[in-house]
């Protein structure tokens, strides 16, 4: 019966009662799920934005952190668990700065990431903004970007954990950046994470870097030529 069950929500979101240790067994392959408050929560495949989203940021910033050897930056499926004996979350995306890379063990991240990526779905928008907002503040998240690509509701918030443990939304500055201080010297425009605008990661760094677009393009064409 559980194993039926499993199989079921595999391909539809569902909530499974089970223990950790049981989801540890029954999820153990790369299918996305998270184990809240004694239950398996598994989540419907994502829609195609949602992953050409997902795809742009991890390059985005994955080659951002490690060019500046920052930290890491790794994307679902991989469990968070903020606690010791709490629940384990899955981010689109998360950072971990180098200075808290002992947090990451070869099983899990086993502490709260220095940034948490969400990307929006219509079954997930209560639990990232609720949830999963009052959850990653109350653990040390440093910043959490929510991103919400769905149509007619596309937008950007970013919030920033402040002294007093809550957290605080980000506002772009007057060229319509949004700034982290978890990733130091990153950013991103809102407009980067709509269908049918997302850019060229390789020359979305370069601008975020300063070089204007024809070095840019002349670093791409390098690179190609190199191949």
């Amino acid at each position: 019966m559980a194993e039926q069950r499993v199989e079921a929500a595999r391909t539809a979101e569902q909530h499974i009662k089970m223990s950790y240790d049981e989801w540890l067994t029954a999820f153990e392959d790369s299918t996305h799920t998270e184990w809240v408050n004694g239950e398996a929560i598994t989540f419907m495949p994502p829609k195609t934005i949602h992953q050409q989203i997902a795809d742009f940021l991890s390059r985005l910033m994955g080659l951002y952190a490690e060019l500046l050897h920052l930290g890491t930056v790794i994307s679902a499926p991989f469990e968070m668990r903020i606690r010791a004996g709490g629940n384990v979350r899955g981010p689109d995306l998360l950072f971990i700065a180098h200075e808290h890379l002992e947090r990451l063990t070869p099983d899990r991240l086993a502490s709260p990431a220095d940034l948490v990526v969400e990307i929006l779905s219509e079954d997930s928008a209560r639990r990232d903004r609720s949830d999963k907002f009052y959850e990653y503040q109350g653990g040390g998240v440093r910043e959490y970007l929510i991103v919400d690509p769905r149509p007619g509701k596309e937008r950007l918030d970013w919030y920033a954990l402040q002294e007093d443990g809550r957290y605080q939304a980000l506002l772009p500055d007057g060229q319509g950046r949004y700034r982290s201080a978890a990733l130091p010297r990153f950013w991103l425009r809102a407009g980067w994470l709509r269908e049918g605008h997302i850019p060229d990661p390789l020359l979305a760094l370069a601008e975020i870097r300063g070089l204007s677009p024809e070095a840019a393009q002349a670093l791409r064409e390098m690179l190609l030529g190199a191949v």
